[in-house]
């Protein structure tokens, strides 16, 4: 094996190997992320990487490559993620590769294998330099980012002490995204008595147990979330994404659930979560043997200080401070201890579209914007 010619080239062959996350993409016979593991644990190899495959799924491994050099002190990590969401509903070729009009097309062309192609044509062309660069340099391809992050997870608890700053790789832009908010999704359901429609009296509407309970819940949530504000983030947001019950018009309906959707700030986060409101107003209402809840998904949110000396030496290449309104594996890592950003060049517009891509220039400024960041590490 040797090391492609371009970062086209490297990119091209990455969105050639599917590693579609099969937790978002049930039933559709996503492969995950084990190939794509191995090829980038190859080229790490090439680049004179020690490289090392963790298994947090099975079958599904994170890959990380530390260079020699920079003495012990806690190092500097780049993290992709390696995942994909499904390639259902493309119009390209998902694994194709192809370059049409200084696009780049294909699933994860843009979230987020072109931040991964430029990370390692970086670190390739410095691979001479990197042993004398005053910061332990590390790389780590991460599973599953688009559902549930086990392997950001796995990865900061495991190593959270041995790194100081992680470069988290999203298409931002090549902006600093420093600041994001976490994401729980809560499952409230209710339980009836179905019965004849003609004889409702007979049963129990779960939907109608539930609806009121709704619109006093969304009105207690609308009224106290914003005293847990944050200066750069805002409000903490509620959305209700779904509700579904019944299966007949004729039908009483014996079950009823709907998802809300809570993006939280720390502060939110650091008070106990969304879930603590939601059941504690349950509690005050007499409705906790009423409404049943569950709390799917943990992402945490992420406020790094931007006098964080990573943030000052992105800042000092000419990047600028920016938040996101999407979660990622940032905030997992610093949950874990290792202070973190997101960055990485291409829009997020593009990313999960049916004609993912990612321009050829785009990718070209990532590999300049992250060698150029490397450099700030020379003695």
């Amino acid at each position: 094996m040797t090391f492609p010619d371009s970062p086209a080239d490297l990119l091209r062959e990455l969105i050639r190997i599917p590693s579609v996350n099969p937790d978002s993409a049930p039933d559709q016979g996503a492969t995950g992320e084990a190939a794509c593991a191995v090829h980038v644990g190859e080229l790490l190899g090439l680049l004179g990487a020690e490289v090392t495959f963790e298994e947090v799924l099975p079958g599904r491994p994170n890959v990380i490559g530390r260079f020699p050099g920079g003495g012990e002190k806690p190092g500097l990590l780049f993290a992709p993620h390696l995942d994909t969401v499904s390639v259902a509903g493309m119009t390209i070729d998902p694994y194709g590769g192809g370059i049409a009009e200084g696009r780049i097309h294909g699933r994860g062309a843009s979230d987020t294998k072109g931040t991964m192609a430029a990370m390692l044509w970086a670190l390739h062309e410095r691979r001479d330099e990197i042993a004398s660069l005053e910061a332990r340099i590390a790389f780590v391809g991460l599973m599953g980012e688009e559902a549930g992050q086990p392997g950001s997870k796995h990865f900061a608890r495991h190593h959270g002490s041995e790194f100081s700053f992680a470069v988290v790789g999203e298409p931002t832009s090549l902006e600093v995204v420093h600041a994001h908010k976490g994401c729980l999704w809560h499952r409230l359901s209710t339980r009836g008595i179905s019965c004849h429609g003609s004889t409702p009296e007979r049963g129990e509407n779960a939907i109608r147990k539930l609806l009121p309970v709704l619109e006093a819940l969304l009105a207690h949530l609308e009224e106290c979330l914003p005293e847990y504000a944050n200066p750069v983030l805002g409000n903490p947001t509620v959305s209700l994404g779904t509700i579904q019950g019944g299966s007949s018009p004729n039908i009483v309906p014996a079950a009823c659930e709907a998802f809300l959707d809570i993006r939280e700030t720390p502060a939110l986060h650091a008070a106990g979560g969304s879930g603590g409101l939601i059941r504690r107003f349950l509690e005050e209402r007499g409705w906790s043997d009423l409404v049943t809840v569950e709390s799917r998904g943990d992402s945490k949110p992420l406020l790094t200080d931007p006098a964080t000396d990573g943030v000052q030496r992105l800042l000092s290449i000419g990047s600028r401070l920016t938040t996101a309104p999407w979660y990622c594996d940032a905030g997992r890592l610093a949950e874990g201890g290792i202070a973190a950003v997101a960055v990485g060049p291409g829009s997020i517009a593009q990313a999960h579209t049916k004609d993912e891509y990612l321009a050829v220039a785009d990718l070209e400024a990532g590999c300049d914007f992250y060698g150029r960041f490397l450099d700030t590490y020379r003695p």
